[in-house]
């Protein structure tokens, strides 16, 4: 993809893959948190809008060079419904991620953005006809609790911020999942290739609404906002294919400290007790289904 990433994959070559795995999980923790700070940041002078299309703009930018080894010929497709869908799930993910961002504390943003997990398995059981049982349910109705811990209705604490989590929550699993069908035929090549082409006239559209024309130090900003995030994501994919994802996902949780040390010393935000308790609940439900899903994979691997 770009020079940074592949010297730092070279680097761990030589570490064991579970240590390799939580490494790059924890550098895409950091990196992710460093995203968030950074919208936050450009948020007073830019609208979210159009930070979401900069940050699809200058991230196809960044992958050019990957994209076009890749070959056109990886574009030939019969399910381009379906990447449709994926691509429209994964613009309104971001634009309502960014504009969260802009208007919670970052922690709590962070956690209750834990519950997108949970509503893959609600969807997985309403759309793929996945059969969810009791340990699946309890954990995912565990989580679900989590997130009401954080949110309090009635207190003054649901807002149109939390919502727009949520909502992101929900569209980010339907992204998910719409990759979990495309997985089955697709490239990852292909999967990857047709996201950043399609999100730049995607996240374009809302931006013209309310465009401002970013001065030269706002577009470096954004050049490093699509840098971070493009890292970000990257670490993510090599950590969970140099490990099994169950034993990894535990440390991508170390994202809600991460922005918690952000918003408190550049944006003095705190977070009280509550959505730390929350957001600790969300994520054992949360593991645990990881952990659920990986033994139940290995068992259907096993099957003669």
């Amino acid at each position: 993809m770009s020079r940074l990433p592949s010297s730092l994959a070279a680097m761990a070559e030589d570490i064991p893959a579970p240590v390799q795995g939580a490494l790059w999980m924890l550098l895409s923790a950091a990196s992710l948190s460093g995203l968030m700070g950074i919208v936050r940041h450009m948020s007073a002078g830019l609208p979210p809008f159009e930070i979401a299309f900069f940050r699809s703009l200058f991230g196809l930018l960044i992958l050019a060079p990957w994209l076009a080894r890749s070959g056109i010929g990886i574009l030939r497709t019969k399910r381009l419904r379906l990447y449709a869908l994926r691509c429209a799930f994964g613009a309104a993910t971001m634009l309502m991620w960014f504009t969260a961002i802009s208007m919670v504390p970052l922690a709590d943003a962070v956690a209750l953005g834990f519950t997108s997990p949970l509503f893959v398995t609600l969807g997985a059981a309403l759309f793929l006809g996945e059969v969810v049982r009791g340990k699946r349910l309890g954990a995912t109705l565990c989580g679900f609790a989590g997130a009401l811990i954080i949110l309090r209705p009635g207190s003054g604490v649901l807002d149109i911020g939390a919502l727009l989590v949520v909502a992101s929550a929900i569209t980010l699993a339907g992204a998910n999942l719409s990759v979990k069908g495309l997985s089955r035929t697709e490239p990852v090549q292909a999967i990857v290739t047709y996201m950043v082409i399609f999100m730049v006239p995607l996240t374009f559209i809302p931006a013209l609404l309310v465009w401002q024309t970013p001065t030269e130090a706002q577009l470096l900003e954004l050049l490093g906002l699509a840098a971070v995030a493009t890292l970000g994501n990257y670490a993510m994919t090599r950590s969970v294919a140099v490990a099994d994802a169950s034993a990894v996902m535990p440390y991508d949780y170390a994202r809600l400290p991460f922005v918690a040390l952000i918003g408190f010393f550049v944006f003095g935000e705190t977070s009280d007790a509550l959505t730390w308790i929350g957001a600790g609940v969300i994520a054992a439900a949360s593991v645990y289904l990881a952990h659920h899903e990986s033994k139940a994979a290995k068992k259907e691997e096993e099957r003669p």
